[in-house]
Parts: structure tokens; C-alpha cells; sequence
């Protein structure tokens, strides 16, 4: 019996050191969401994270809050057309919700293409994937969501900016789900500001900038980037490379048929380059 209790123990050891060791695929979301036509009602305890629980709390509160405002279209930075918007934050605790992956859309995903993933993909996508959401702060691609509307440049009143909520809490939520293995940071500019990884420490992080080249001049554009990037994750999650470094994604995005230019400060911060010359 010893011996049996023992060899479980050191099997669930290699289990915990084998999930801590995952590259975790840090995504932004998108503005444009679907929205759920049927499904259970949003229930916070059954989000991946627990930990962020008080804080999406408090972001619900406040938002739904505003949403009796006259003036909420506006605070939410909303045009005159976009008032339904503002029912659907009205709406958050009650909506029908639906799996993360399905109600993010927008140029990024549409290139990940959660939906058309091998089934090996999209287990690999449930571990190694997490989304950054103003209202939810990280979520998993299975995570059951409602659509809403909240940039994470807004500032919600009586809460202040949502990016301050979460600069709080989600630097430590991140290294978690990371453990010792590497955050692969695809977040846009807007995102990033709800949490900077920190310069120094155990933490390995590679970032990725795609730069279209046109007649040798290279540039970034907003539009390949979002498609590139999904396309990058969609190809790691069908290859299955699990790399544990900037210099080993690098490497694997090579093997994938990707441009990559590997700056000699990577391992310190510096971006990955990826290079396209067509979308």
C-alpha cells in the first residue's frame, strides 16, 4: 500500500511538472464579439482562474452600473449606432453565454479558426491558450462568456480604468498558469498596459512583432499582424511544439515555414521578428 501511495505521488509530480512546463499563448480579444442565441446564464465560479473572481465581480458591478447612465454609450466610447451595445453590458449576468473561442471574432481568430482545429489542436488550445478580457481578466477558450463591450482603454465610473483593476491581480494570475514554462505574448498595445511582465526574474517571455516587407521596406500593419499572429498560433497548436524559450519558438516557427528573426536581447524582452511578404 506504501508503495502504491508513494508511486501516486510521484506520478502526480510529474503531471504538476509537466502542465507548469506548457507555453501559454497569451491572446487579446476582440472588439467584435458573437453573441450567444441560447445557453446558461453567466456563472462566474465555473471560470478558469478562480483567483480573479472579486475583481471580475467588481468589473461586472460597475459596468452593468453605468449601463443605467445616459451618458454610457458615451463612457464606453460608443458611436450613435452602437446604443445595442449598451444592452448587452445591461444584460451580462443574464445573457446566454457560449465558450470563449466562439464568441471572440475579428481578424485574429478568424485566422485561428478555433472552430476548424484538429481535435489534438483544440485540447492543446484549452491548455496552453488563455484570452485577456476587460471584464473577465484571463480566460480559457472553454470558458462560457456573453458577449459585451468594454475596451480595456475605458474607465468605468466609480471603478476608474479597467487596466488599473487588472494590473493588480493579473501579473500574478499570468505566472501561474506559466509556471516554468514560456508566455508567448501576443497581446496588442491596449492590453498590455493590464500587465508588463517584469524585466527581471524566472519568468521567460517571447513577444512576437510581424513586419510586412514590401520592396524591402518593412513596416508593421495592423491587419497582417492580427492575421499572422493567429496564424502562427493556429500552426503551434496543430504541430504541438511546446517551446520553453524565445530561442526554441524561434526555432519551431522555422521548422513551421515561418521568416523569423531572432534579436540577440530576445531572451531580455526584445520581440521575435516575423517577416511576411504576403497575407
Amino acid at each position: 500500500m506504501a508503495f502504491t501511495l508513494a508511486t501516486h505521488l510521484d506520478a502526480g509530480r510529474a503531471r504538476t511538472r509537466h502542465t507548469l512546463a506548457r507555453v501559454l499563448i497569451l491572446l487579446p480579444p476582440s472588439e467584435g464579439k458573437s453573441t450567444p442565441r441560447r445557453g446558461r446564464a453567466l456563472d462566474l465560479t465555473t471560470l478558469s482562474t478562480p483567483a480573479l473572481t472579486p475583481h471580475r465581480e467588481r468589473v461586472i458591478d460597475a459596468l452593468i452600473a453605468l449601463t443605467q447612465r445616459p451618458d454610457a454609450a458615451a463612457v464606453l466610447g460608443l458611436g450613435g449606432t452602437q446604443a445595442d451595445l449598451v444592452d448587452l453590458d445591461a444584460r451580462l449576468l443574464t445573457a446566454p453565454t457560449a465558450r470563449a473561442d466562439a464568441v471572440y471574432t475579428g481578424v485574429l481568430y478568424d485566422a485561428l479558426g478555433f472552430s476548424t482545429l484538429s481535435s489534438a489542436a483544440r485540447r492543446r488550445a484549452t491548455s496552453r491558450v488563455a484570452i485577456t478580457s476587460s471584464v473577465f481578466g484571463l480566460v480559457r477558450p472553454t470558458d462560457r462568456i456573453p458577449a459585451y463591450r468594454l475596451a480595456g482603454d475605458i474607465s468605468l465610473p466609480g471603478l476608474g480604468p479597467v487596466a488599473g483593476v487588472w494590473r493588480a491581480c493579473l501579473g500574478q494570475a499570468v505566472q501561474e498558469e506559466v509556471g516554468s514554462g514560456l508566455l508567448m505574448d501576443l497581446r496588442s498595445t491596449m492590453y498590455a498596459a493590464f500587465w508588463r511582465p517584469p524585466a527581471t526574474g524566472p519568468l521567460r517571455v517571447a513577444t512576437v512583432r510581424v513586419l510586412h516587407e514590401v520592396g524591402g521596406v518593412r513596416k508593421v500593419v495592423s491587419h497582417f499582424n492580427k492575421a499572422t499572429k493567429g496564424r502562427i498560433v493556429r500552426d503551434l497548436l496543430e504541430d504541438g511544439a511546446n517551446p520553453r524559450s524565445p530561442q526554441a519558438l524561434a526555432g519551431a516557427l522555422r521548422d513551421l515555414g515561418w521568416t523569423v528573426e531572432l534579436h540577440d536581447d530576445a531572451a531580455r524582452g526584445a520581440p521575435l521578428d516575423v517577416v511576411v511578404t504576403e497575407v
